[in-house]
């Protein structure tokens, strides 16, 4: 698809989202949801004031402190009310087109890079048509068609501003992002997001290593001694600090998928896999010895067919765990994105 170059039109915003406060207060799930792997989200509602502070700590989409969120129809509500106090940059991408992906990530580097000065909603349009729709009159007035992505936007005070469509050089991307945060600045919307320790760039030591933080140093030297539980411990305690740690949160699920295959015989493991491919737990045992082993795609796919030959609760067991390892990879890994696309189609 064809790039979308930014648009002198990037900082006007011609329609009104605060309309959508209120639209999921009585839906299931209304409010962020949780951070993938993270705890549930407090349904606790931003203040309808149009003016945040620089130094009050935790701006951002209620509950959920960092440089990234993803949004659902259900939860833009909070999106929207955020927007009132802090200014966001909407993404909306999908899975099946990577490049959207990487753009998101992209972004959400960027808001280091701002001192936590905006938040990325990261919205996955496969999954939301509700967000797309609402947004649908104002990229018609703005682009006309949508021919490429990722779709990217500001929101601030209850108002989207289209920024591009496509991939976009990062220099000029970081030009219309201070002109944004200066508009913010003008219009009093000045609240920043708590970055956590998975959204700083890295320090480096003399080699020009990545030096970790210590308890991320406490984790890896378990690892390296086998020690599954101190690296479980070390991670967790990481998490307890910052929620938002995606790096913890990423090292967790891996020390776990690690401590599970340790006590496996793999060969048997492979056997029984072999031998009934019904059988729920042999094949999740056989998905998670070829993560380790590096084989990451036939991992997935073993659970997708598991997913498409089973039925009721075997079914939501193979399928719960096929997004488990998603997590574990990564959700902006390729191999993720087209592992997802699958699943949908098993499903439905």
């Amino acid at each position: 698809m064809s790039q979308q170059p930014l648009t002198p039109a990037a900082l006007r915003g011609a329609v009104d989202l605060s309309g959508l406060r209120g639209r999921g207060a009585g839906a299931k799930g209304a409010g962020m949801p949780s951070a993938p792997g993270g705890a549930g989200v407090p349904g606790a509602a931003a203040t309808g004031t149009t003016t945040g502070s620089a130094g009050s700590g935790a701006e951002g989409v209620p509950g959920r402190s960092g440089a990234l969120v993803h949004a659902t129809d259900a939860s833009f509500e909070a999106v929207v009310t955020a927007s009132m106090t802090t200014p966001l940059v909407l993404v909306l991408w999908t899975p099946q087109a990577p490049e959207s992906a990487q753009h998101l990530d992209d972004l959400v580097r960027a808001v280091a890079g701002k001192e936590g000065r905006f938040q990325v909603v990261g919205v996955d349009l496969a999954a939301n048509p509700g967000i797309m729709q609402a947004l649908t009159p104002v990229l018609q007035q703005t682009f006309g068609q949508v021919t490429a992505l990722p779709v990217v936007l500001g929101l601030m005070g209850g108002q989207p501003m289209p920024f591009y469509l496509g991939v976009q050089d990062l220099a000029q991307v970081d030009q219309l992002l201070d002109t944004f945060l200066q508009a913010a600045v003008t219009n009093g919307i000045t609240g920043r997001v708590q970055l956590g320790a998975g959204d700083a760039a890295p320090e480096e030591d003399e080699t020009g290593e990545p030096v970790l933080p210590p308890l991320h140093q406490q984790a890896y030297d378990a690892i390296e001694a086998g020690d599954w539980a101190a690296a479980v411990s070390a991670y967790e305690q990481a998490l307890a600090q910052d929620a938002s740690d995606e790096m913890a949160r990423l090292g967790l699920g891996q020390v776990r998928l690690l401590e599970r295959t340790s006590r496996m015989d793999l060969t048997a493991v492979r056997a029984a896999a072999a031998a009934d491919p019904a059988d729920v737990t042999a094949q999740i045992d056989a998905a998670d010895v070829e993560l380790v082993g590096g084989h990451v795609e036939d991992g997935f796919l073993r659970l997708v067919d598991t997913v498409r030959r089973t039925s009721g609760a075997d079914r939501d067991r193979a399928r719960t765990h096929l997004l488990e390892l998603f997590e574990v990879v990564g959700p902006a890994d390729p191999r993720v994105q087209k592992a997802r696309g699958s699943l949908m189609s098993a499903l439905f």
